[in-house]
């Protein structure tokens, strides 16, 4: 254990083994800091935080904050969980609930890149790269596995799904379904087949959930029609499943798709899936 001894670390903080904290961080009451985790210099870890084993907080982080919520009174004690091996760089802030019991949390393998911002109830899976100056408001959900780039501004009560890639300077004001990409003319253009690749889905799979997709953005159908086509396809994964089930449930509503692409048609949508070199081009 190396602690700096400009530090200050309250009385009823638990420690675990082998943790680096830095100079001048502060680590407030009721906290958990798991096995090996390093703290880097001024950074804050706030009341009721827990960090799970192997995490790395950079210079300037502000973990488990009281949030900016009119609603929030002193003393509410609300928590933020955040995962093992968890990665949180420069000037990153997270921030609790403003209800008693609430709980922000951030889940395992997770890296959120400098100054990206979580506001309070947010929800964030696992193995989610979210990249510099992103804003996540309250109450928004990201499913294991996504991927944001950087600039992008995330309404509250959104939710985006897994393995799902957002485009650099978006607005999302609605959710995005599971798998699916989101270019920076803020429409979905189709699959995340890099980020389906890198997942281990095999080609069968893949192309299962690129006529999903396309059945849904692509094909002129309303909602209803085209998730009946979805599930009337012959390819029977959960994953499908996920892909209607998170369309079903959404109450912000889902980001619209490419209306050039739209314009494309049905014979479009179904063309066969791009290898990883046309998918590497702009």
């Amino acid at each position: 254990m190396a602690i700096h001894p400009t530090a200050v670390i309250a009385p009823s903080a638990r420690i675990g083994r082998d943790v680096h904290i830095g100079p001048y961080s502060v680590i407030g009451e009721d906290t958990v800091i798991g096995d090996d985790c390093w703290i880097d210099a001024h950074v804050k870890i706030s009341d009721q935080t827990t960090l799970g084993p192997r995490c790395r907080v950079y210079f300037g982080a502000l973990i488990g904050e009281e949030p900016q919520d009119h609603r929030f009174r002193p003393g509410t004690r609300a928590s933020t969980v955040i995962g093992a091996e968890t990665t949180l760089r420069e000037y990153v802030t997270i921030h609790r609930s403003p209800f008693e019991g609430g709980t922000t949390s951030v889940g395992d393998r997770t890296l959120l890149m400098a100054f990206v911002h979580v506001g309070h109830d947010a929800r964030i899976g696992s193995r989610v790269t979210v990249a510099n100056q992103t804003a996540i408001s309250g109450h928004v959900v990201i499913e294991d596995g996504a991927v944001l780039s950087g600039y992008i501004l995330i309404h509250q009560f959104c939710r985006i799904g897994a393995l799902a890639m957002v485009g650099g300077r978006t607005i999302v004001r609605q959710d995005i379904p599971p798998f699916c990409m989101l270019a920076e003319n803020e429409c979905i253009c189709g699959p995340n087949t890099i980020g389906l690749r890198r997942a281990g889905y095999e080609s069968a799979q893949r192309m299962a959930i690129r006529k999903a997709i396309k059945s849904f953005f692509f094909h002129g159908l309303n909602a209803a029609n085209a998730l009946a086509e979805i599930e009337a396809m012959p390819e029977k994964m959960p994953e499908l499943e996920h892909f209607v089930h998170f369309i079903r449930t959404t109450e912000r509503g889902i980001m619209p798709g490419d209306p050039e692409l739209a314009a494309l048609g049905k014979h479009h949508a179904d063309a066969e899936e791009p290898t990883e070199e046309q998918d590497s081009k702009p």
